[in-house]
């Protein structure tokens, strides 16, 4: 099972809804162009930008957001970079294409996540009322390292300590959190790497100074600004969009 984080945004001139129109005329067609390969899909809304969350099991390489939405990429702006393979991401310790290209998806990097897949059994959603729920933040650039150190302990420390499904990936300086409402929170089947007992009891003081406060924005949302959930389809559980 992957778990993957992409961030997109508009050319410029471009108009959001244009480009979430051409984003859902993609996504009708998922079922009959990879099948159930394309599960528990969701894509988030913040202005012009876009954050997807996928999880797959399928070892297709073709099976990238740029393929997904390869309608919507004439909507897209070009991220700097080459055309990674795999499925949903670059695959780790796979093999990479050495050919570089145009792409519309930068992949964040999971910095952080309550609990990681063991099987399907374990990953399988059993609360069909369930709802994505995505926010993001902006870190300040000198404390990108110590967000990724503090998370990192946490993450290890205490697996299983928040919704299950919890997630947050890292592009630039920008922090996405995927999660599901109601949350599921239960014992993580395993163990975590550390057996130390770091984490900070004040977490929340802790954390202030590493973000850049959104300005204007409601006291709940000064640090992490809640997206527009535009976008959501299910795995053979049960389909909704």
């Amino acid at each position: 099972m992957r778990r993957c984080m992409y961030r997109a945004q508009c050319r410029p001139g471009t108009e959001p809804e244009a480009c979430l129109k051409a984003l859902k005329r993609d996504a009708e067609g998922w079922r009959s162009r990879f099948g159930f390969a394309v599960d528990n899909a969701s894509l988030f809304a913040y202005g012009d930008e876009w954050f997807f969350y996928c999880e797959s099991e399928s070892e297709e390489e073709e099976l990238t957001p740029d393929s997904l939405f390869a309608e919507a990429s004439e909507w897209l702006a070009a991220w700097p970079g080459g055309a990674g393979g795999g499925a949903l991401g670059e695959r780790a310790g796979g093999e990479r294409e050495e050919t570089r290209g145009v792409r519309h998806w930068a992949p964040m990097t999971d910095i952080f996540h309550y609990q990681r897949p063991v099987s399907r059994e374990h990953w399988q959603r059993r609360n069909p009322e369930r709802t994505p729920f995505g926010r993001m933040a902006v870190l300040k650039p000198e404390e990108i390292a110590s967000y990724v150190y503090y998370h990192y302990q946490y993450q290890e420390e205490r697996p299983g300590d928040g919704d299950k499904y919890g997630i947050i990936g890292l592009h630039e300086n920008v922090l996405f959190f995927y999660s599901e409402l109601p949350a599921t929170v239960e014992p993580a089947p395993y163990e975590g790497k550390l057996k130390t007992k770091l984490r900070p009891d004040d977490w929340q003081a802790v954390m202030d100074p590493h973000f850049v406060l959104w300005e204007g924005a409601k006291p709940e949302e000064r640090v992490w600004r809640r997206l527009t959930l535009v976008l959501e389809t299910r795995g053979e559980e049960g389909r909704r969009s």
